[in-house]
């Protein structure tokens, strides 16, 4: 028997920003207000990542430039890791650098091989403002490392090079929801 309730049943299904918003590229501000307004936006993007099928959405992916984000991400032994986190700062990025597929929901169907940290330690707080300490590996630092940079401006394109850099941009362009030109500058 399920007790309590499901993250984001409460919520409401946000508009995603879109590559050539400037709401991604823009720093986050972190978090002053721990009250009712922080908890529906908590709320609002849980409902939003589980409609886009996202195992993580940082909140400028729905256009609100708080540094807070949420995740429902396995690791790579398939353990659920189901958070939040306020004001996140990475602690620990260490081990060894693996490439994996990593895409993103303000970039629908576009996918490449992305290198990042096995393993991370990301200490922030709660939405009532309790400290918090979530270490990842595998699949899940990749998730917490992502929504990281989402926070900061960044986006997984931007670890790219080379062929696979090309690629990815070919295929922006290429997108049905592709930025008008002059929006964001979308290079070879």
């Amino acid at each position: 028997m399920r007790h309590g309730v499901i993250p984001g049943s409460r919520g409401a299904v946000r508009p995603l920003r879109l590559f050539g918003d400037p709401a991604l590229r823009a720093p986050c501000e972190e978090v002053t207000a721990f009250d009712a307004e922080l908890a529906l936006l908590i709320e609002d993007m849980y409902a939003t990542m589980y409609a886009a099928h996202g195992v993580g959405l940082a909140a400028n992916q729905i256009g609100v430039g708080l540094r807070v984000f949420v995740f429902d991400c396995p690791d790579d032994e398939d353990h659920r890791h189901l958070g939040h986190v306020v004001n996140p700062r990475p602690v620990a990025a260490d081990g060894v650098t693996v490439r994996g597929p990593e895409g993103c929901l303000s970039l629908p169907g576009v996918e490449a091989g992305t290198s990042r940290y096995d393993h991370v330690v990301i200490e922030g707080v709660t939405m009532t403002g309790e400290p918090v300490r979530i270490e990842g590996t595998g699949f899940f630092a990749r998730c917490l490392q992502h929504e990281c940079d989402h926070l900061d401006g960044g986006l997984f394109i931007d670890r790219l090079t080379g062929l696979r850099r090309r690629r990815a941009l070919r295929a922006i362009r290429r997108a049905p929801w592709a930025p008008s030109p002059g929006t964001e500058t979308v290079g070879a």
